[in-house]
């Protein structure tokens, strides 16, 4: 990733304001004690660490020891490599590229054989060029992936990705929005197309999109708002719902919302999964769990997927917040299916 000279100067600041603020707040380091297990040990097809919103900034520096702590876990505590990092959008705080340094340098030695990146209203919204934006973007992907010695590579902020035989499907808003997204209608029809392809042997497929459906996860009261829409993709939620909800075993993998781990996180919506992720960094709120740091390691195995919930901050498993989702068979129909049905694991206290 190619800085200019104002975002060296930005970068060098970052750091040297982020280590004044570890006298503030003490950076720790999280615990050897209980690593991250890869299929190895599991017996897993599929291991993804899966985070959302970090949003790294170059002035809100109490966050990044939260940040810092959970790229240290997912460099030193991994028994193997886990086959991918997936971080659902806000990755940076206004998405600068000083900011975009600094994550990269604290993922350059991550134990995961690649990166998948989805962008956030946070790394676009301030952007008078989209174009920019999309190289920024893109060029950070890259950067994270070459690092890791993966040669996947990104040119569009929507993209596809195979890992062992599973189909990861990425949207991106296709222009600057503050809060939302919006999706032309070949995005739309390129989803359709790609979610008929990546489940017509049954196998589950994951798409990842920074904001979560309207009316899900708590929605509109989780974003502390009156408005219907407010917190959610916007005005194609409906649309991107009704491509959803066409095929089996899809996973609506999402951030934004802040929310902890707990009643907001999972629920069955129609014949999809939607799945809400807590902030890795930021503060979060009306769940459970609420601790700074959370995510989830996820595990894709031949008739379930199992989210096991970790603090990456404290390099502990959360056992108690786990959810465990049963497959569909392949000769299932969205009539076999029940709005809101949860199969396995609902999340518990």
């Amino acid at each position: 990733m190619k800085l200019t000279l104002f975002s060296k100067i930005g970068y060098k600041l970052m750091v040297l304001i982020v280590a004044i603020s570890y006298v503030f707040y003490p950076y720790v380091s999280p615990s050897s004690d209980d690593p991250i297990k890869t299929g190895e040990d599991t017996g897993a097809e599929l291991t993804v660490a899966v985070w959302a919103d970090p949003q790294i900034s170059n002035y809100i520096v109490e966050r990044t020891k939260f940040f810092d702590a959970a790229c240290e876990d997912i460099t030193y505590n991994v028994d193997g490599k886990v086959d991918s990092v997936l971080i659902a959008g806000d990755i940076a705080e206004n998405g600068l590229q000083c900011e975009y340094q600094y994550i990269a340098d604290k993922l350059v030695s991550a134990r995961t054989n690649s990166f998948v990146n989805a962008v956030g209203n946070h790394d676009v919204r301030l952007k008078l060029s989209y174009k920019n934006t999309v190289k920024n973007f893109c060029d950070f992907t890259n950067t994270l992936n070459s690092n890791v010695g993966s040669e996947f590579t990104v040119d569009s902020l929507k993209y596809s990705y195979e890992i062992n035989g599973y189909k990861f499907i990425v949207l991106g808003t296709d222009r600057t929005e503050f809060e939302e997204s919006y999706f032309t209608e070949e995005q739309l029809s390129w989803l359709d197309s790609e979610l008929a392809d990546a489940t017509k042997e049954g196998k589950p497929a994951f798409v990842i999109c920074h904001q979560p459906l309207k009316y899900t996860h708590g929605l509109p009261d989780t974003w502390n708002s009156p408005i219907d829409s407010a917190g959610s993709i916007g005005k194609q939620s409906d649309e991107v719902k009704d491509i959803l909800n066409s095929y089996n075993n899809v996973f609506f993998i999402t951030g934004h919302l802040h929310t902890g781990i707990g009643q907001y996180t999972y629920e069955k919506i129609g014949n999809f999964h939607s799945i809400n992720l807590p902030s890795l960094t930021i503060d979060n709120k009306d769940g459970e769990c609420n601790e700074n740091g959370i995510g989830f390691i996820m595990e894709a195995y031949s008739d379930h997927v199992l989210f096991r919930a970790r603090n990456f901050a404290k390099g502990t498993y959360l056992p108690d917040y786990d959810i465990d989702i049963k497959l569909s068979s392949i000769d299932a129909t969205i009539n076999d299916w029940e709005d809101g049905e949860v199969f396995c694991g609902d999340v518990t206290d």
